[in-house]
């Protein structure tokens, strides 16, 4: 599972800009990385760790802006198509998993 946070936060104020790195730095302590401005994932191993995750997100929403949280399968994010320009670009892969015996 991929869970993936897009935001659009308010910067006018110094006060702005200082909630939008907080909260950018929170969920980068959580485990997201930036795929684009504004916009982070996560991989999650099932669905349940994918709850956790957005539970988290929720729990540090700012006071102002648009937060957007979609979780979706790794098939669904395997159809990505990425682009540098015109040229293609290649896909993150998701991490591998490892078993315990």
């Amino acid at each position: 599972m991929w869970v993936l946070v897009f935001f659009d936060l308010p910067t006018e104020t110094k006060k702005d800009r200082k909630i939008y790195a907080q909260f950018r730095k929170k969920i980068l302590a959580d485990g997201f990385q930036m795929f684009q401005f504004s916009i982070y994932l996560r991989h999650c191993s099932s669905k349940e760790n994918a709850d956790v995750h957005t539970k988290r997100v929720k729990k540090i929403l700012p006071p102002k802006g648009h937060v957007g949280i979609l979780t979706i399968t790794d098939k669904q994010f395997g159809m990505i198509e990425i682009f540098h320009g015109k040229e293609p670009a290649v896909a993150m892969a998701p991490p591998q998993q490892l078993e315990l015996f």
